[in-house]
């Protein structure tokens, strides 16, 4: 199993609508506002990186008001 942080930019005023939107896809264990340089952020999960990739380009980036996205797959260094 893969885990990422995914750092979500929004248009002015549209944080809490993305964030609701985002937390219904599978995969998406939690989306939260947030301030600071980006507005929402995601804690999501797959399979695979290549699942992950999919579950951020083909769903999250989907939702309407999303500008940008930065997403920071979870490693262990230990």
């Amino acid at each position: 199993m893969v885990h990422a942080y995914i750092l979500v930019q929004t248009e002015v005023g549209k944080a809490a609508a993305v964030a609701a939107s985002i937390a219904g896809i599978p995969g998406v264990i939690s989306a939260e506002d947030v301030t600071g340089p980006y507005d929402v952020v995601v804690r999501a999960e797959a399979d695979d990186v290549d699942k992950l990739g999919q579950l951020v380009v083909a769903q999250v980036q989907g939702v309407s008001g999303i500008t940008r996205t930065l997403t920071c797959p979870v490693v262990k260094l230990s």
